[in-house]
């Protein structure tokens, strides 16, 4: 299996050596990184100017490509730049969950996202940061369930969020509003800061990825790039 990684944390993550040499198991792999940090990018590209990328090694024969750019420049510089060929597609660990509509704003899920849009599988995975260094121990059990229930012969895509002390899998929807922010003024002139607040509320349904997660299961989401409502589309298309 040819594996790419990517992230949204940048190639000074923490766990980005360790989830490489994790996956080296699972296959050939190659590496795809922002230079900087790239949270909160969403799907977003740079079509206008250049940007750098420097290569080095990981384990000594991991190509590894740093990029100045998003995640899903990443992707894209893999596949339609270097003209690689991968079977599989993995962006994380993300240090932060990505669930609910926090997804939108997610450049770990983007990636994902992008490698939909390039018509490969693909899957996120994220955790809390006070897990952040602990949540590669569940990966066996992760990509255990992956290939027993044949999860990536159903469908493509998937966002993973693994909390703490976490037990089962769920197969999860997308939830409600996870994380807000308020703004407050920052030093300078017309200056403002965004300063994050919780506003997660319990609906007491296991099903949405923020509930399981909320309550020590991993989430396991398919999702799409298709943004279609299809329930509206049918009603306006059959008036």
């Amino acid at each position: 299996m040819r594996i790419l990684i990517t992230n949204d944390d940048s190639i000074s993550a923490e766990q980005l050596l360790p989830l490489v040499k994790y996956c080296r198991k699972l296959g050939e792999v190659t590496v795809a990184v922002p230079k900087h940090e790239q949270s909160a990018k969403s799907h977003g590209i740079n079509i206008h100017h250049p940007f750098e990328v420097t290569q080095q090694t990981f384990d000594g024969d991991i190509p590894v490509y740093v990029v100045d750019s998003t995640p899903a420049d990443c992707v894209r510089f893999a596949v339609l730049g270097l003209k690689l060929k991968f079977d599989l597609i993995i962006s994380g660990i993300n240090r932060g969950f990505n669930m609910g509509t926090d997804m939108l704003y997610s450049g770990t899920v983007s990636a994902v996202r992008e490698a939909g849009i390039l018509g490969l599988p693909a899957i996120a995975l994220s955790t809390s940061p006070e897990y952040y260094d602990k949540a590669l121990n569940h990966l066996d059990t992760v990509f255990d369930y992956i290939t027993r229930h044949k999860l990536l012969e159903v469908h493509s895509l998937y966002n993973i969020n693994i909390p703490p002390k976490s037990h089962e899998i769920k197969i999860t929807r997308q939830g409600g509003v996870y994380f807000s922010d308020t703004f407050v003024e920052a030093e300078g002139d017309n200056m403002y800061q965004a300063s994050g607040i919780c506003a997660y509320q319990n609906s007491d349904d296991s099903t949405l990825d923020t509930d399981a997660v909320m309550a020590g299961y991993i989430s396991i989401t398919p999702i799409t790039i298709n943004m279609t409502d299809r329930e509206i589309f049918e009603k306006l298309a059959n008036n």
